[in-house]
């Protein structure tokens, strides 16, 4: 069969989903079940693959599926054990104290604490904490999920310790003569700390204007005037708070390798923020907030409604930093776990790990790591503030009942996403390569010469399908390697193309589908993904197309640069120029 047809083919599950969730606005369950039975059909009879092969996918996918969902258990019940102890009332009067712009909460917690979070654990983790905490102080479901998919980029290829760098990029490109030829004397172990330092200058040109976008994009579609421009406002702190976390991250992977930038970078970042917001320094001229919740849109809450009062006179109070613990035995148990060698083994070892090995003799091995999930640390940190807290039983016994009824909700739709991403993935068979490798190869053959301007895409496709920056980097780094040389570029530019792939698939976490209904559930918004994936689409656009001139720009120079310059330009530009009238969204 020819290779377009192949090609077309293989877009077909991807289009399914893009078609039926984003542009129809079906609920994620449907648009997840019909992309999983058209990727078996086509893996059974256009690739050929076995049946066991798509059976073991498929019990991969259902573990993994699990695995998230524990998570979204984990966050929920955290969030509704610091409401019913009365803490989040000690929060959000602190946040005040700092400062009522709504416009710097995001950028405090969902850019600065979420990129310290990505920077611990990764695999969506920011999400699940970052998110419910902004619900919980008063920002719309929708807005919460938003903000916190938009910051799943510049942090993420320094995530869970370094681990799409680690383990991505070096499991991408071992066991090939011709890498190994092409980059000695270099070892890959030498030489992916080379990677990961312009991955980390890429994502800093790129990542910088991310808080701007974010707040933009936040008063935009939550705010009463409808308009990009009252985000931009606040540019001045935007663009010191995005200096704040990219300056220290390119300069600690630079010193200390792929490790820590994230989480590094998140927490020298809050450490210089936090002060200077308090202070006022940078701060907008005037002040957002939401529209009053009466006039918000029925379609930016979820069943998730956290308790809005204050403080009485008789209320038993909290002090701000014990409010803070549960949030800060998160943070610290997330570092402890995954920087502590014997530890992290324990965690990880045969003794704590649940696994299905070869499933259905097809040589798909699927695996659990419950004690090493951010789900459990999650689960102590709770456990922990009842006694920290004081709780009654059955205040806690509802948190639980919550979280339980919650995950509930959202299990169909990861129940269904995530072996659907793991048949597309395994979809190879012995005369054909699989599905995301046939979408990659058609890609390059179109582009040629100009391939690292798109490169970045093929990253993000494959952070969208597979939902993880690390798989994409195992999936497509050997791929993006070989078309480079194929184009005639020397090894500084190979080099620059495989930091393309990874700073791509970081920017695919905005979109990728499970992150989002994951992301969704954490706060009780269900049925909403293909909303937030048309909002979150045009931060990942401006990322993809900035990351793709920049890399063209390292490799030849010249007007490169100012077309990076003009596409940041005009990107702010058209936010700016757009403004919906509506004084507020008409309710559903």
């Amino acid at each position: 069969m020819s290779q377009g047809i192949m090609f077309i083919a293989a877009a077909l599950p991807v289009a399914v989903v893009f078609v039926l969730l984003v542009v129809m606005r079906r609920s994620a369950k449907l648009s997840m079940m019909t992309a999983y039975v058209v990727t078996v059909l086509l893996a059974l009879f256009l690739w050929g693959a076995p049946v066991a092969r798509v059976a073991g996918a498929t019990v991969n996918g259902l573990v993994t599926a699990v695995t998230l969902l524990y998570i979204v258990f984990g966050a929920i019940l955290l969030l509704y054990t610091v409401q019913e102890s009365g803490a989040i009332r000690t929060i959000r009067r602190g946040f005040m104290d700092i400062s009522p712009d709504r416009r710097i909460q995001a950028i405090i917690i969902a850019w600065m604490f979420g990129s310290m979070i990505e920077g611990a654990s990764g695999f969506g983790t920011p999400a699940a904490v970052a998110a419910p905490l902004l619900l919980a102080i008063g920002f719309p479901a929708m807005a919460a999920v938003m903000v916190t998919l938009i910051i799943q980029s510049t942090p993420v290829s320094f995530g869970a310790v370094g681990t799409p760098m680690l383990v991505g990029i070096n499991t991408g490109l071992s066991n090939s003569p011709e890498v190994a030829s092409a980059i000695a004397p270099l070892t890959l172990a030498e030489y992916v700390p080379v990677v990961a330092a312009q991955v980390a200058l890429v994502h800093a040109l790129v990542g910088v204007l991310i808080p701007l976008l974010m707040v933009g994009m936040l008063t935009r579609f939550f705010g009463t005037e409808r308009s990009f421009a009252k985000g931009f406002r606040a540019w001045k702190f935007a663009i010191f708070a995005g200096l704040a976390f990219t300056m220290p991250y390119l300069l600690v992977a630079r010193i200390l390798g792929p490790e820590f930038p994230s989480l590094l970078g998140g927490l020298i970042g809050l450490m210089i923020v936090v002060p200077a917001a308090r202070a006022g320094w940078f701060m907008p001229s005037d002040s957002f907030d939401f529209p009053a919740r009466a006039q918000w849109d029925k379609g930016w809450q979820g069943n998730i409604e956290p308790d809005q009062a204050e403080l009485g006179p008789d209320d038993r109070r909290i002090g701000l930093l014990t409010a803070w613990m549960p949030y800060v035995i998160v943070a610290a148990l997330l570092v402890l776990t995954r920087t502590i060698a014997p530890l992290k083994a324990w965690l990880t070892g045969p003794d704590t790990t649940l696994a299905l090995r070869d499933l259905f003799g097809s040589g798909i091995n699927a695996t659990a790591q419950f004690a090493y999930s951010p789900g459990t640390v999650m689960i102590i940190a709770s456990l922990i503030s009842v006694a920290l807290f004081r709780m009654r039983g059955s205040d806690y016994g509802r948190a639980w009942a919550i979280s339980g009824r919650t995950m509930l909700a959202a299990a169909p739709a990861l129940l269904l996403a995530v072996p659907m991403v793991q048949v597309f993935i395994n979809s190879g068979s012995e005369s054909v390569a699989s599905m995301p490798i046939t979408l990659a190869e058609g890609m390059a053959a179109a582009t040629g010469a100009s391939w690292p301007l798109f490169a970045p895409i093929v990253g993000a496709l494959g952070a969208f399908i597979a939902g993880s920056n690390t798989v994409s980097n195992m999936m497509f780094a050997l791929f993006q390697f070989s078309a480079a040389q194929g184009i005639g570029l020397d090894l500084a530019g190979i080099t620059i193309v495989v930091v393309l792939q990874a700073v791509g698939g970081a920017a695919g976490n905005m979109v990728c589908v499970h992150n989002v209904v994951a992301a969704s559930a954490v706060v009780g918004l269900t049925d909403r993904e293909g909303d937030i994936i048309r909002k979150t689409l045009i931060t990942m656009a401006y990322y993809v197309v900035q990351a793709g001139l920049i890399g063209m720009a390292l490799i030849g120079g010249g007007l490169w640069w100012l077309a990076a310059l003009i596409w940041a330009a005009i990107v702010v530009g058209a936010m700016r120029a757009n403004r919906d009238r509506a004084a507020v969204p008409v309710r559903a």
